[in-house]
């Protein structure tokens, strides 16, 4: 006699049962490993960080809208959707959470006191429905891409509605999550409605079983950029533009793009002494060992930190290479750069958002992984914005051209800051669909 098939909502319940139990098991260890960083006082460990463990040591205020950002890009997408929530309804309140100090940081630097901030809990349903019972949110977004089963789950029981905004979708994690569809699927079925960048998320979502009705291609709201700056990286570049340097900044690098990077400095800088490179590593922990790597090269380090310690640093003529080991200085850096190198594109990570470098009015290198930002880079390519590197030769050639042909330069740069302003609206298109719901 041939057994029947295990039922679906049998299938379901498994799959978060184990989904949980791994989640359960890892937990002591995360907060172990916590309190071993926190009692040696290690940067970002402090108390602020048991929010990833539910436990709330600061007063936690209930908030209208709680919106989640795994890190510095999605905060970046966050703080222009509430500061035009804002706008409308000044005494909205508004939680946001993160799951990264560097996003941490960017909450603070782009929404100082505006928000509440608190980190995501590791996504257990008690976790979550605590978070959720503190806060007491009416309404949940989710920006881009970071979706937790038992986060939207507890949304569910809650009667919270909760969007997806500014939605993307990469073909590559569609073959993850149909790997996962036992506990993928039901999830995205679950979200009350999904704010895509284009049509290729829309295909990809359609694709995982997310209802039409409940799909809107809204745009990308990382266009919807200003070219207005804080002036929070002012005193870090100062004494090189007085020197009337030109500024290559790497922004949100990844090993080995610091060393192709410096590779290029070391051929350029005989030729074009006035070239400065900035690099900012994309995560704060990597700091010391991308300062290790450049201290060796025999060429004028320093680090913006011990921007005047220690004092012989102070005593040398000419800077070739600046560290940036500071948070939340980048899109200002870009502001005061000639040109720009958009990490995580010759390392393999998909490339981080090259719009900031272009709404600043400068031409752009990535490499090819471009894969998070598809559109973007296919339109910045387009135009003459972005150009394609994957060696330290191919940014050699390219800098130099635009050393040698300032007007080239320029262009390129405008090319950038214009496609930013043909593709503005998504921002009004993802407020209407929210307060829709």
């Amino acid at each position: 006699m041939t057994q029947s098939p295990m039922p679906q909502s049998i299938k379901l319940k498994i799959s978060r049962w184990l989904y949980s139990l791994i989640l359960s098991c890892a937990t002591p260890i995360l907060f172990i490993h916590w309190l071993i960083k926190f009692s040696f006082r290690k940067k970002h460990f402090n108390l602020h960080r048991l929010n990833r463990f539910a436990i709330y040591p600061q007063k936690v205020r209930q908030s209208e809208i709680l919106i989640h950002c795994v890190s510095v890009g999605e905060v970046a997408v966050a703080a222009r959707l509430i500061d035009t929530l804002l706008i409308a309804s000044p005494t909205l309140s508004v939680t946001v959470t993160t799951t990264t100090p560097t996003g941490a940081a960017n909450v603070k630097n782009l929404l100082g006191e505006k928000v509440q901030h608190l980190y995501l809990p590791i996504d257990l349903g008690w976790m979550m429905s605590r978070l959720f019972n503190q806060v007491r949110p009416k309404k949940v977004l989710v920006v881009e891409v970071e979706l937790w089963p038992n986060m939207i789950r507890q949304c569910a029981k809650k009667h919270i509605p909760i969007l997806l905004v500014n939605g993307r979708m990469t073909d590559r994690s569609v073959r993850g999550y149909q790997k996962l569809s036992l506990l993928i699927v039901p999830m995205l079925q679950s979200i009350n409605h999904v704010c895509v960048q284009s049509q290729r998320d829309y295909d990809n979502y359609l694709s995982l079983g997310v209802p039409a009705h409940k799909l809107t291609i809204t745009g990308n709201i990382k266009f919807e950029l200003d070219n207005s700056i804080s002036g929070i990286a002012e005193p870090l570049v100062s004494q090189f533009k007085a020197e009337n340097r030109k500024i290559l900044i790497a922004g949100s690098t990844h090993d080995p793009e610091e060393k192709i990077l410096l590779d290029a400095a070391k051929s350029l800088i005989g030729q074009f002494p006035e070239l400065l490179l900035m690099i900012v590593p994309r995560h704060p922990q990597r700091f010391d060992k991308v300062y290790e790597l450049l201290k060796n090269a025999g060429l004028n380090i320093m680090r913006t930190s011990q921007k005047s310690l220690p004092q012989e640093q102070n005593l040398q003529p000419h800077i070739d290479i600046v560290l940036v080991d500071q948070m939340g200085v980048l899109t200002d850096l870009y502001h005061y750069a000639d040109f720009a190198f958009i990490g995580g594109s010759i390392a393999v990570r998909g490339g981080h958002n090259p719009l900031e470098a272009a709404v600043a009015g400068i031409p752009t290198m990535m490499g090819n992984s471009t894969h998070n930002n598809p559109v973007i880079c296919e339109a910045l390519k387009t135009s003459g914005n972005l150009f394609s590197v994957n060696s330290s030769e191919d940014v050699v050639q390219t800098v130099r051209h635009w050393l040698i042909d300032e007007n080239a330069r320029i262009a390129a740069g405008q090319k950038g800051y214009d496609v930013v302003k043909a593709n503005k609206g998504a921002l009004q298109r993802t407020i209407a669909l929210i307060d829709a719901h």
